[in-house]
């Protein structure tokens, strides 16, 4: 057995032991209503067995990262199938140090999820290893992906507590507008998670089948003298094409549902090799969580936020909200360091140029000043609570729009291997 098949071992490994934390968190948490025993001891057994178990799973996942690094030659960092693996064994570390200084299960109920969901999604992605392309050959690779990564994964944190912080404080018995109001914002958030859940399923459902299409697009651009050239590239689906290619001839389409053929092309300005595909999998991501979000609200009979708010009664909010903010305040320096200051140095070796308008280096400046907007409203203007846990929701989706957003929807140079669609 060579380094990488020890790796793709604690993968999965990892996978498993995160996913039985999460239910001993859960069992910590809102089996305490049901226990024989006294609240306080039915939550301290759970929590410590949870809490054993997520420790395992993050020295699987350790163990994972560094005997890819020894099979691949190179820190696994260098595409998308890595660095969401890197991202979520970050949100392990960020997760395990709050987890030490506040002992809140709670929070483990809300962060192994999510760690779940974004190894989940990086499985998505080509698994091979690849040689490194000239411009990531540089130790600042190591230190930019590191610690930027490092820093969302606190940011995430703040995340998972905010989003708790809401969840517990919001009325979902509340018929006035501002009631009304919190509820739909929650509810959304929730969608768009489940979304994004629900993307991951498609993938994995259509994977297992085995369906492919392909279709041949042709390309016309333009040098700098104006003269034409054409190519035809092959642009291959492993999702059903409800949209095609811009300027493409299909090729092959396996039946589905009985669609045998695209629905219809993607618009001119799609022209973009994969710009018809990332349309279809943004397409099938909607479907997909949809009707994973239908399916739910049938089976529970109201909104989800109504159904998770029973299980966190009792907790202090104000636990949540500073959990919050401490998560966010240990992530901001971090991913200063990571994301603009390292970035930039990196990208003066690999570019020539320290700053660029690249889709990747634009987002990763916006959720810097998305952040120190919200520390400044924090600790200047005393925002708390609701304003401070909204914030920190929305901050997340700006990274996680920086993150998986700009790659599926924008190319740039950051753009790393694409996603299956």
């Amino acid at each position: 057995m060579n380094w990488l098949d020890i790796s793709s071992s604690a993968f999965i490994a990892a996978f498993f032991l995160y996913c039985f934390a999460f239910l001993f968190y859960v069992i910590a948490v809102a089996g305490r209503k049901w226990s024989n025993r006294k609240p306080e001891e039915h939550v301290r057994k759970w929590s410590r067995i949870g809490f054993v178990f997520s420790t395992i799973g993050l020295a699987a996942h350790l163990v994972f990262f560094f005997t890819r690094w020894a099979g691949a030659g190179h820190i696994p960092t260098s595409n998308m199938y890595e660095f969401m693996t890197f991202l979520g064994m970050s949100i392990m570390i960020a997760f395990t140090i709050i987890y030490l200084i506040y002992r809140s299960p709670l929070l483990g109920m809300f962060a192994l999820p999510l760690t779940i969901v974004i190894v989940a999604y990086a499985a998505v992605f080509p698994q091979k290893v690849q040689p490194l392309v000239p411009a990531l050959q540089s130790n600042w690779l190591k230190v930019h992906v590191t610690t930027a990564a490092l820093g969302e994964a606190f940011f995430a944190v703040g995340f998972a507590a905010g989003l708790m912080y809401l969840l517990r404080v919001i009325d979902f018995k509340g018929t006035d507008k501002a009631a009304k109001r919190a509820q739909r914002w929650i509810e959304f958030t929730l969608y768009v998670i489940i979304v994004i859940v629900g993307f991951i399923g498609a993938v994995f459902l259509f994977r297992g089948m085995d369906y492919q299409a392909s279709f041949t697009q042709t390309n016309i651009s333009y040098d700098k003298t104006g003269a034409e050239s054409i190519t035809e590239d092959t642009v291959e689906y492993t999702l059903p094409p409800i949209v095609k290619p811009y300027n493409s001839v299909t090729t092959a389409v396996e039946p589905f549902l009985g669609m045998e053929s695209p629905l219809f092309e993607a618009p001119s300005w799609m022209n973009g090799v994969n710009a018809g595909r990332k349309l279809n999998t943004v397409i099938w991501s909607i479907i997909a969580g949809t009707l994973l979000y239908g399916i739910l609200r049938l089976v529970f009979r109201k909104p989800l936020g109504a159904v998770i708010h029973p299980t966190l009664e009792g907790i202090d909010p104000e636990d949540l909200d500073e959990i919050s903010y401490r998560s966010i305040a240990i992530g901001f320096p971090v991913f200063t360091l990571g994301a603009l200051i390292f970035a930039m140095i990196w990208a003066e070796q690999a570019w020539g140029r320290f700053w660029g308008w690249d889709p990747k280096e634009v987002w990763a400046l916006i959720t810097w000043l998305y952040y120190s907007a919200y520390l400044h409203l924090r600790l200047s203007r005393g925002w708390q609570g609701h304003r401070s846990s909204w914030l920190a929701v929305i901050g997340f989706i700006v990274v996680m729009f920086t993150l998986i957003g700009v790659n599926l929807i924008i190319a740039g140079l950051h753009s790393y291997a694409g996603v299956d669609g």
